[in-house]
């Protein structure tokens, strides 16, 4: 009869942590930061099918480091969750702080129970009526919640980059001067012999929580637009409010009728690609 091998619940602990950042570390990295108009999310994202930055509900949204389709399974997870809650009470009662304490929950449970953890970093963030207003909840593989003022970076070498984040970041800057600040401390880290890179606009994928906006403040910024505003010209504001999508309606209702869910589109989750290869969540609102 074969003696079954034993490990004590330490070691199991930190053979599961271990596994866990290993596998985050692989990935490219993704920042989140507060400024005038709003919140942005700035990943480096070299597929242009799927993403790593979403939208989750009216004012809260999604950004992931690691496995694509573990952070899908919770990036749905979270759409539906917000959507189910929207409408059984009232979608002002569905907060960041809310699915932050879930994701929590959920991320804490299938550590501790599966074989495996999830090789996953979250952060959910939520706009508010003013850059002090605003929230940004950064969440590991374990569950563990941390509540980040301004500004956060996830991924491989997330500290080097926070740093480079917190050195000049003020909520007061403009979108143009964040994304600037953004990219700047993204290609700060891993360049040949530690010197800084250059990262090109179509290796980027930038997405904001746009305060102005009534109802659903989500929106990606692409194109001619993401090039201006990286290149410092003098439309850098044309963005603002893209061809292909409709104002904010002066007058009206100011709840809105639709949510994430209706753009979770129904994507295949059988793949195992992480972020440096194809990374990012599929889901890209509808266009009203």
């Amino acid at each position: 009869m074969a003696m079954q091998f034993y490990a004590s619940p330490e070691q199991i602990m930190r053979d599961r942590s271990e596994l866990a950042r290993k596998g985050i570390a692989r990935g490219r990295s993704a920042v989140v930061l507060s400024y005038e108009g709003g919140v942005l999310f700035v990943a480096e994202n070299l597929s242009s099918a799927l993403h790593k930055v979403s939208e989750i509900y009216d004012r809260i949204g999604f950004a992931a480091v690691g496995r694509y389709n573990e952070f899908e399974n919770l990036r749905r997870f979270g759409v539906r969750t917000a959507d189910l809650n929207g409408v059984s009470f009232d979608r002002r009662d569905v907060t960041g702080r809310a699915l932050a304490n879930v994701y929590a929950q959920t991320l804490g449970t299938l550590f501790t129970e599966q074989s495996k953890p999830f090789e996953v970093e979250i952060c959910i963030a939520e706009v508010g009526a003013s850059p002090d207003d605003d929230e940004i909840y950064r969440l590991t593989y374990d569950g563990s919640v941390n509540d980040e003022p301004g500004c956060m970076a996830m991924g491989g070498q997330a500290e080097a980059i926070a740093g480079a984040l917190r050195a000049d970041h003020r909520k007061d800057m403009s979108l143009q001067a964040a994304i600037a600040l953004a990219v700047r401390a993204l290609g700060s880290v891993g360049g040949e012999g530690g010197a800084a890179r250059t990262i090109a606009a179509n290796q980027l994928e930038v997405a904001v929580l746009d305060r102005r906006r009534v109802g659903r403040t989500f929106r990606r910024i692409t194109g001619a637009a993401l090039t201006t505003l990286l290149g410092g010209g003098e439309s850098a504001e044309a963005e603002q409010t893209r061809p292909d999508e409709p104002k904010a309606p002066a007058k009206g209702p100011k709840k809105p009728t639709s949510s994430a869910a209706s753009a979770d589109l129904e994507t295949k989750d059988g793949g195992a690609a992480r972020d440096g290869d194809e990374d990012a969540d599929g889901g890209e609102q509808p266009k009203k």
